[in-house]
C-alpha cells in the first residue's frame, strides 16, 4: 500500500462528521471579515487533532501548526468567506442567512463560491494527516484564511504577523472548486488566475439646462467617449499572444432627462496574465481618459481610483510538475490540466510575501450527468452553475472526497517517509 492510500484509508471513517461539517457552514455562511463561527469551528477541531493553534490573524484567520519531527514545512490554505448572494439551489441544507454588509446594508448571504468545500476539505485532511504522523516527517500548517472575496484577507493575515507565526513553508497550496465534472483535479504550471484591478474613474464637465447645450460641457458625451474608445485597448495595446479583458461595468451621470451634469462616474475591471500587460492596459486607461477630457474641454483633471486588487497567480513550475505527478498517480484517469481562469483572488500574496513556491488547482463538482448532458447539448453556459450564481452549489460527492484527497497527496509529495 502506498503512503497516500495509507493517510486516506481512513476516509470513510470521517466522511460522516465530514459531510455535517460541510452542511453545517453552507447553511450558516458568513460574509468576508465575519467569519467568527466559521473559525471558531475550525479552530475547535484543529485543537482536537493536536494541532497548535492560532486564532484571530487578520481579524478572523486561523493557523494550525502541526509539527512531526524533521523534514520540510507544507502550508495548505483553505478560504472561508461567503458572498451577499440569495441562494436558489433548493438543496434542504440551503442557506437563509442575512447579514449586515461593510456598507450596513441587510443581505442574503451564501456559499456561492464553494469556499465551505475547501475548509471542510482542510480539516478533513488535517485530521487524516495527524492520525496518520508514521506515513510522514515535517511540519504541516494549514491555514484558514478570511476575506478572500474582498482581496485583501491574505494581506490581512500578513500585516498581522503571520510570517512570525509559522515556520518558513518549503511549499504552500490551495484549490478552488469550479465548474466540471466532479471528482475530476486540474493542474497548470505559469499563470493560472488573471490579476484583477478596478478602476473607479470621475470626469468633470459643466452642467446646465438641457436645452442650452452649448453652455456646457457634457460629461454624458464625453463618458460615452471613453467607453467606446476603451473597447481598443485590449485589442490594439495587448499582444495578440496575450488574453486580457477590460470590462465597464458601470456608468453613473445625472439625475433628470433635462439637466447636464457635471460629472460622470465609470467603474471597470481589467484581467491580466502578466504584470507588463497589466502595466499597459492601467496606462493606456489613464492616457485615453485624460486625453478625452482634455478634448471635450473638462474644468478639472479626472480622479483615478484604484481598488479590488488581486494578484496575478503564478504556479510555481516545479512545484506543480511535482503535484501534477502525484495526482496522475493518485487520481489517475481523473487527472487533468486546467485551462486559465479569468477568476481571480489573492492566496498567492501569503506565499509570495514568504518566498515560496506554490501551487493553486481546480476541483470539478458539477453533477457529472448533468455536466456531460450540457456538453452534448452545446448549452454548458445556460445549464452549469457557475461561481457566484445563486443556483451553484457542489455535488457534495465526490466533490468532498477529492477535496480531501488532493490536499493530502500534495502534501505528502514533500512530507511522505
Amino acid at each position: 500500500m502506498t503512503v497516500e492510500a495509507s493517510v486516506l484509508s481512513r476516509l470513510a471513517e470521517i466522511r460522516a462528521w465530514q459531510e455535517d461539517l460541510y452542511r453545517d457552514l453552507h447553511a450558516h455562511p458568513e460574509l468576508s471579515h465575519q467569519e467568527h463561527e466559521t473559525a471558531r469551528k475550525v479552530a475547535e477541531r484543529l485543537a482536537e487533532f493536536g494541532f497548535d493553534v492560532h486564532a484571530g490573524i487578520g481579524g478572523t484567520g486561523v493557523v494550525g501548526i502541526l509539527n512531526n519531527g524533521d523534514g520540510p514545512t507544507v502550508l495548505l490554505r483553505a478560504d472561508m468567506d461567503a458572498l451577499p448572494v440569495k441562494e436558489s439551489t433548493g438543496l434542504d441544507y440551503a442557506s437563509t442567512a442575512t447579514a449586515t454588509d461593510a456598507a450596513g446594508n441587510e443581505v442574503p448571504v451564501a456559499h456561492a463560491c464553494g469556499h465551505d468545500t475547501h475548509v471542510a476539505s482542510l480539516v478533513g485532511a488535517a485530521e487524516l494527516l495527524a492520525n496518520a504522523t508514521d506515513q510522514w516527517s515535517g511540519t504541516l500548517v494549514a491555514l484558514f484564511q478570511p476575506a478572500e472575496e474582498t482581496g485583501d484577507g491574505a494581506q490581512g493575515m500578513l500585516e498581522s504577523g503571520l510570517a512570525e507565526l509559522i515556520p518558513t513553508p518549503d511549499v504552500a497550496f490551495a484549490q478552488h472548486v469550479l465548474p466540471g465534472i466532479a471528482g475530476t483535479v486540474n493542474t497548470l504550471a505559469g499563470p493560472v488566475l488573471s490579476a484583477a484591478d478596478s478602476m473607479r474613474i470621475t470626469v468633470f464637465g459643466r452642467g446646465g439646462h438641457g436645452s442650452m447645450p452649448q453652455a456646457t460641457i457634457d460629461p454624458v458625451v464625453l463618458a460615452a467617449m471613453i467607453v467606446v474608445r476603451l473597447q481598443t485597448v485590449v485589442s490594439r495595446e495587448a499582444p495578440p499572444s496575450e488574453t486580457a479583458v477590460l470590462t465597464v461595468g458601470s456608468l453613473q451621470a445625472g439625475t433628470k432627462s433635462n439637466i447636464i451634469p457635471d460629472r460622470a462616474v465609470i467603474q471597470l475591471n481589467v484581467r491580466t496574465y502578466s504584470d507588463t500587460t497589466r502595466t499597459t492596459i492601467l496606462d493606456a486607461i489613464r492616457r485615453i481618459v485624460t486625453a478625452e477630457c482634455d478634448a471635450s474641454g473638462s474644468p478639472q483633471p479626472p480622479e483615478f481610483e484604484l481598488f479590488d486588487r488581486f494578484p496575478l497567480t503564478d504556479n510555481d513550475a516545479e512545484a506543480t510538475q511535482k503535484v501534477t505527478d502525484a495526482f496522475d498517480a493518485f487520481f489517475v484517469d481523473r487527472a487533468g490540466s486546467l485551462p486559465q481562469q479569468t477568476a481571480s483572488e489573492d492566496f498567492s500574496d501569503i506565499p509570495t510575501a514568504l518566498a515560496t513556491p506554490y501551487t493553486y488547482w481546480g476541483i470539478g463538482c458539477t453533477d457529472p450527468g448533468l455536466c456531460r448532458a450540457a456538453v452534448e447539448a452545446g448549452r454548458v453556459s445556460q445549464d452549469v452553475p457557475v461561481n457566484h450564481a445563486p443556483n451553484f452549489a457542489p455535488v457534495l460527492q465526490p466533490t468532498l472526497d477529492t477535496g480531501t484527497e488532493a490536499l493530502v497527496v500534495a502534501a505528502l509529495a514533500w512530507l511522505a517517509r
